[in-house]
């Protein structure tokens, strides 16, 4: 028998946080120098390299519409829920995302998040303890994240925009929790497509009014106010410290079939 397991330090040596690049797992040195597949996209400046690369990193583009549309397309109905991936299971955070994952899937609605840690996790965690199904669209980085444990059915996409696609298509609502710049992102991608009724019956809810006041106050008083955007637009939003008023306003603009009549009004504001 070998002694190498015996070892402590040999054993901790074998432990290595995996990178991924699209379905492909990299642990220890296979994993050293890796780029992401956004970066070889976004961030090569030959004079000609595209030429010969960019043509054919299309079909992997494709596979990957491909392979998220095949996975999804039997999800039931499902809210995409955000938040930061730093939120310590500890805090407060945590609890009212896992709380919101157990509440929508005893709704009926499955949950989508970007399967990572921390809010996300939350919010998969409890889905899966309540029954439901807990789903986690994950993406390929520069630093190591894996899909969390709670992710019943999980997908590694390569490409923001692919991952993103999945988000809008298969949910019936966006919910964001307290989060960084990944949460701002898809939570005004999210308003610019109702803005722009791209897409028309998608309720999005901010959930902590603490937390998202000093937005809000922005948004009214720095874009309403100058004209940067018309007055009914903040009406897209919803704002709330209540688990059950996110099933509520999902669940009617569901059953109603617009989203907009269920957010409110701008008295809200």
């Amino acid at each position: 028998m070998s002694t190498d397991a015996a070892d402590p330090e040999v054993a901790s040596s074998r432990k290595s946080t995996p990178k991924y690049r699209g379905p492909i797992m990299f642990r220890r040195d296979r994993k050293d120098g890796l780029g992401t597949a956004d970066q070889n996209l976004l961030d090569r400046h030959e004079p000609s390299d595209w030429v010969h690369t960019d043509p054919w990193r299309v079909l992997r583009i494709q596979a990957e519409f491909v392979e998220g549309f095949g996975a999804l397309a039997e999800v039931p109905r499902a809210v995409a829920v955000f938040g930061s991936a730093r939120t310590p299971v500890e805090h407060p955070e945590y609890e009212a995302g896992r709380a919101i994952g157990a509440a929508l899937a005893r709704s009926g609605f499955a949950v989508i998040t970007g399967g990572g840690p921390g809010a996300m996790e939350a919010v998969n965690r409890g889905a899966s303890e309540a029954g439901g199904y807990s789903i986690g669209l994950g993406i390929e980085l520069p630093f190591e994240q894996s899909l969390n444990d709670w992710v019943d059915l999980g997908i590694n996409f390569r490409y923001f925009f692919a991952r993103k696609t999945m988000f809008v298509k298969y949910s019936q609502a966006f919910v964001c929790l307290p989060g960084g710049f990944g949460t701002l992102d898809e939570l005004f991608e999210a308003l610019t497509l109702v803005q722009t009724r791209k897409i028309t019956r998608f309720p999005i809810i901010l959930f902590g009014t603490r937390y998202w006041a000093g937005l809000v106050d922005w948004l009214r008083d720095s874009l309403g106010a100058s004209g940067k955007i018309s007055p009914g637009d903040l009406n897209l939003l919803h704002v709330t410290d209540s688990v059950e008023e996110i099933v509520e306003i999902v669940t009617a603009a569901v059953e109603s079939g617009g989203a907009r009549d269920a957010l409110g009004t701008e008295d809200q504001w």
